[in-house]
């Protein structure tokens, strides 16, 4: 069965005057949905990028595209260093967001990988783990005070929407659950309990927490904070599977996978769109889903608990300002 179509962005939705980051821009969903922003109308756009050279043919691309020179020729495009895998780069990229962008209105946390063998990170931590959440998370905290303050300013909420995935019902919490008084990061750091198949629904279950637990903390009139999935999208993301998991996928994708610009429209709509009701929600075909989750009831809410004070202490070892997070859940 087919995925739920995606209908177009709304007729008369504006970006103009708005400033908008989005990580991991240079290909795929990242480089689409930040095409679309352009065309309709932000006024500046930074896609982050590992690679320099790689970064400046994502923008020389964006900024060529037909569409974007017709609707928004005098736009800002821009690319800024950021490797996720290492905390010292997320926390030099946020520095210089800081110093060098007034306003920001809308942040994206889209950059991923979904790898099948164990690696660590620069920072220490799982691959996986590090650069589809650590890092953001680190990003999205020193970053929220700026995106306070642009909602201040505007009158009108600021958005912070973290690409996320169905997949995350697949989980291994509910096989290997965190043991009586084991380090969240610890155990997600335990090579004895990585599970390549399972890493990637892993970190998106732990982003869902995390979007959960910063909408406790943030009122939706200053931030929406959410996070959406954009379906199976045919973008090689799944190039490192397993050589017997390949041909099935790859049916798979032929069967039912939406365009990127379907996926793109889904960000589009978690982050310009959508209203307050998806504040601290997560979100499949541009609908809140209601599906029940392993984060709902008494035993999610200590899990989330636990997974909070576990973070900010890790994150506040990289930046100290940031311990006060951890009394404000």
């Amino acid at each position: 069965m087919r995925q739920p179509p995606i209908l177009p962005t709304p007729t008369g939705t504006s970006l103009a005057g708005k400033t908008i980051i989005i990580t991991g821009g240079t290909s795929g969903l990242g480089f689409e949905t930040s095409r679309h922003f352009l065309t309709l109308k932000a006024a500046r756009v930074i896609i982050t990028a590992r690679d320099q050279k790689r970064g400046q043919e994502a923008v020389s691309a964006l900024r060529a595209d037909p569409e974007v020179k017709a609707a928004n020729p005098s736009a800002v495009i821009e690319a800024f260093d950021l490797d996720l895998e290492d905390y010292q780069s997320g926390l030099e990229f946020s520095k210089r967001v800081k110093r060098e962008v007034p306003e920001l209105d809308v942040l994206v946390c889209n950059g991923g990988v979904n790898i099948m063998n164990y690696q660590k990170s620069k920072s220490g931590h799982e691959r996986v783990m590090q650069v589809n959440c650590y890092t953001h998370f680190l990003i999205s905290l020193e970053l929220l005070p700026l995106l306070q303050a642009t909602a201040a300013k505007r009158g009108s909420a600021s958005r912070l929407n973290f690409v996320g995935s169905g997949t995350q019902y697949h989980h291994s919490l509910k096989k290997t659950p965190l043991s009586e008084g084991e380090n969240f990061l610890a155990h997600f750091d335990d090579q004895r309990l990585y599970s390549g198949l399972t890493r990637y629904s892993d970190s998106k279950l732990v982003v869902n927490a995390f979007i959960r637990c910063l909408a406790e903390i943030v009122p939706s009139s200053e931030v929406i904070v959410n996070n959406s999935c954009p379906g199976m999208l045919s973008t090689g993301f799944n190039r490192n599977l397993p050589l017997w998991l390949k041909p099935l996928v790859y049916t798979m994708n032929k069967m039912l996978a939406r365009t990127t610009e379907d996926g793109a429209r889904t960000v589009i709509n978690a982050s310009a769109v959508a209203g307050r009701e998806t504040h601290g929600r997560f979100l499949q075909s541009n609908a809140v889903d209601t599906k029940a989750s392993f984060l709902d009831g008494d035993t999610g809410n200590a899990f989330m608990r636990r997974f909070w004070k576990d973070m900010v202490e890790d994150l506040a070892q990289v930046d100290k300002t940031l311990e006060h997070f951890s009394h404000q859940m």
